[in-house]
């Protein structure tokens, strides 16, 4: 309910408002008046100035933050929009094998990775393919050097000595992949709507 009428404030110094009620007021003015001060008064022209600059300014540097978004998004190289969708992919597989222990140790460790069997800086084709990526403890990733011997085993353990032959097929003829910049970005958004769901 409205129960402000127009008569301005001290910032508009003697502008008598039109006394009318209003919905929207600046320094105590309705838009009609507000407008008026604006154009008829010094201090009126000098707040527009002010706060039209200020807009312009604004979008402006919104128009530039854009551009500049879409600039460094385009002069990505592969190599980093690899490793941007490796983030999700990841994440996907440690939520995906959540329950289960290290695949090359057994171990319950807190501090796991995703896995490759077939390493993903050799086998490039192989960087995303969830049945050569699996939950592995830091210390059999990093500090084992993938832990291969136990890696196999556990593949052969926890699926049979079939899936790890039709890997081993995979990975031979997929050893060398050139990924174009779409097939990443989808990859990257195929597993975000994954970990959503």
């Amino acid at each position: 309910m409205v129960n402000k009428t127009c008569k301005g404030n001290y910032r508009v110094d003697k502008f008598k408002g039109c006394g009318n009620a209003s919905f929207k007021f600046t320094y105590g003015l309705c838009p009609t008046c507000l407008y008026e001060w604006m154009t008829t008064t010094e201090n009126g022209k000098i707040y527009y100035a002010k706060t039209f600059n200020k807009q312009v300014k604004t979008k402006i540097k919104k128009k530039q933050k854009v551009k500049d978004k879409k600039t460094i998004e385009a002069n990505k190289t592969i190599t980093q929009l690899i490793n941007e969708a490796k983030i999700p992919f990841q994440k996907w597989i440690r939520q995906r094998d959540k329950d289960l222990p290290c695949i090359s140790c057994n171990s319950h460790s807190d501090l796991v990775d995703g896995g490759h069997f077939y390493k993903a800086e050799v086998y490039r084709g192989l960087i995303f393919n969830e049945n050569n990526c699996h939950k592995q403890c830091r210390k059999c990733n990093r500090y084992l050097g993938g832990n291969e011997n136990k890696y196999r085993l556990g593949l052969i353990n926890r699926f049979n000595e079939d899936f790890v032959k039709k890997l081993d097929v995979i990975a031979d003829e997929n050893r060398t992949h050139d990924y174009t910049r779409e097939e990443i970005k989808a990859i990257k958004k195929k597993y975000q709507l994954k970990l959503k769901n």
